[in-house]
């Protein structure tokens, strides 16, 4: 989904949903209870809003950052815009239109089960060797217990104009989220309202990841929740920009679409994010490349000590 303008604003479309997006917020409140207990610990990446917030990114960075000590990670997503219900593992053979692109963009880094019954994906993960189980994305789930619960939040626009869904990008009230939150992780530049947030709130950002663009001609498009934000990192990466195109979040390429970026890019290079990349098929993808991106953690003492705090599986 594109998020709307009035997102940002308390104005008088927003204040005329702000009753609808009350019974979301109490909606989420009646859902909790004490979730299925996995055979391996569970940290959860989610987030407070609708679009994009990075938590893609800093889940695939905490998998590298628990390889690192040693662990046997899995990510467990529902698998949005696809249509497999799971339990089932991922792979870069799977269409996107099958697994959601976000669970193929996990498989490039790590066993990816996607599952709408997140307890019945941690069980086919244990099963398939995970001591660790990392869900993107689940806050709002109360199905499977989370040992470590991280929040991401864009620190430039924070929680928009603080209304939940549809009147605002909240899925809920920001105390009640944080409320079952052990840390918060801030992307980007900006000090957003943590309403009496006490736990660890640890900064990182977004870079890009051996693009190899530095002063080449781009031409950007993507369908993602905060394109700003890959312009931003393109343009960091040294790339000239010489237009763009956006699409809804999750769009699903036609060939035509394709064929007319391709032409209106003309000479420039048409780049996209690697969450694009993996819904286009392989005779789409002629002639375009990705930019990947990775989160970066100021002070990765702080994201260690988080997961000390893990327990060994069970």
């Amino acid at each position: 989904m594109h998020a709307p303008d009035f997102w940002r604003h308390r104005g008088l479309t927003a204040r005329l949903l702000a009753p609808l997006g009350w019974l979301h917020g109490l909606s989420v409140k009646l859902k909790m209870h004490p979730g299925a207990l996995a055979v391996a610990p569970v940290i959860c990446v989610g987030n407070l809003t609708a679009g994009g917030s990075g938590k893609t990114p800093v889940a695939i960075a905490i998998v590298e950052a628990l390889r690192a000590r040693g662990r046997k990670p899995f990510f467990l997503t529902r698998g949005y815009g696809g249509t497999e219900r799971g339990p089932a593992l991922a792979s870069r053979g799977h269409s996107a239109a099958a697994m959601g692109d976000e669970a193929l963009l996990l498989a490039r880094h790590a066993q990816t089960v996607v599952a709408r019954d997140r307890a019945a994906g941690a069980r086919l993960a244990s099963d398939k060797g995970a001591d660790v189980i990392v869900m993107d994305d689940g806050h709002q789930n109360f199905t499977l217990h989370k040992d470590l619960s991280l929040v991401v939040v864009d620190a430039e626009i924070g929680f928009g104009n603080g209304f939940q869904i549809p009147a605002g990008p909240l899925r809920e009230p920001v105390r009640q989220g944080l409320a079952r939150t052990d840390a918060v992780i801030l992307i980007g530049d900006g000090d957003p309202d943590l309403e009496g947030f006490t736990g660890p709130a640890l900064r990182a950002r977004l870079a890009a990841d051996g693009a190899g663009f530095t002063g080449k001609r781009v031409f950007a498009f993507a369908g993602i929740g905060r394109p700003e934000k890959f312009i931003a990192s393109l343009e960091d990466s040294g790339a000239i920009l010489t237009g763009s195109c956006f699409f809804a979040d999750h769009h699903p390429y036609s060939e035509d679409e394709i064929t007319e970026l391709k032409a209106i890019a003309g000479e420039a290079q048409l780049v996209t994010t690697e969450k694009d990349f993996v819904r286009m098929t392989v005779a789409q993808r002629e002639g375009i490349q990705m930019l990947k991106v990775k989160a970066v953690f100021d002070d990765p003492v702080s994201l260690a000590h988080l997961l000390d705090r893990l327990p060994a599986s069970v």
